[in-house]
């Protein structure tokens, strides 16, 4: 009995696989119809993630400016639907300011601003 269900595992998981080239269609996929909602001005790079989810296909689109500006992008690719979606633009990203360290890494933590106030009783 074990040999048979062995013998079943084994003959299902070749047709669970996809072959590198189907792969490689599916990145076209993915590819072509997040393309064709790139905006139209600036020039839009596109990064498709090699195998996406279970159920969907992602990508991401750099639009880039003449005047140095970018939009960012994520394009979701239904694999059953084989349709796209394009999300609207991220914001900037924040500038971050590091805390000041010590020579070894260490960060002083922020200054505590709380007052003692919460602990007498009214």
């Amino acid at each position: 009995m074990r040999h048979a269900v062995l013998m079943l595992l084994l003959s299902v998981g070749p047709a669970l696989a996809s072959s590198e080239a189907e792969w490689e269609q599916f990145r076209k996929d993915v590819e072509t119809a997040c393309s064709a909602l790139a905006p139209q001005e600036g020039e839009t790079m596109i990064e498709v993630n090699p195998f996406g989810s279970e159920s969907y296909g992602a990508a991401l689109l750099i639009t880039a400016f003449e005047d140095g500006a970018a939009d960012r992008y994520v394009c979701i690719y239904d694999k059953q639907e084989k349709t796209a979606e394009l999300t609207a633009a991220f914001t900037p990203p924040q500038e971050v300011t590091m805390p000041e360290a010590d020579p070894v890494g260490n960060v002083a933590p922020a200054e505590d601003t709380r007052t003692d106030a919460h602990l007498v009783k009214p």
